[in-house]
């Protein structure tokens, strides 16, 4: 995914959602902060969003955007409308979000793009293999920051004992890289 397709995907959904705002999470959320980010962190043909004000509409941007939807077949990828409570993140996440907003290429709506460390920090809560490599491309990129990673770490939602393993695998890959 390019960040002009993120843009395309903000406009898209903003408009089925009849929203000014969404949140935009999941991997391709990494375009917020880093906008030509390495090709293997952009991956993914889906973007995860949410209307930031009206999450009632996010169902309907997934099947008017969603994968094998006619915007998926004619652009290349697609707009995932999901709520943002399907993934775990960092306390006081929402003041961090990257604005991505232009008044020509998003019509001045705005994706909040969840920002690196919280992205990373989520990922790591999934702990599916891609999301590991994700989070060590991030890393071995120096994209991310260790202690920013292992502070963020520290503010999830998580047992004590999750959140000790997660800083474990952060200090383990980052001797690796």
């Amino acid at each position: 995914m390019r960040y002009e397709q993120l843009e395309h995907a903000i406009r898209a959904a903003c408009d089925v959602a009849e929203d000014t705002e969404l949140i935009v999470f999941g991997s391709q959320a990494i375009l917020g902060n880093f906008p030509d980010a390495p090709e293997s962190l952009r991956s993914s043909i889906e973007v995860d969003v949410q209307p930031k004000n009206k999450p009632d509409m996010t169902d309907l941007i997934d099947g008017v955007l969603g994968q094998e939807s006619r915007f998926h077949q004619t652009h290349g990828f697609y707009v995932h409308g999901i709520l943002i409570d399907a993934a775990t993140l960092p306390e006081d996440w929402e003041r961090r979000t990257i604005p991505v907003s232009h008044f020509h290429r998003t019509r001045g709506y705005t994706g909040h793009c969840i920002e690196v460390h919280d992205l990373a920090a989520s990922k790591l809560v999934a702990f599916r293999p891609k999301d590991r490599e994700f989070v060590t491309v991030l890393l071995s990129e120096r994209l991310i920051d260790q202690a920013i990673l292992i502070e963020r770490i520290s503010k999830l939602p998580l047992p004590h004992n999750d959140r000790d393993r997660l800083t474990k695998w952060v200090e383990t890959t980052i001797k690796e890289v």
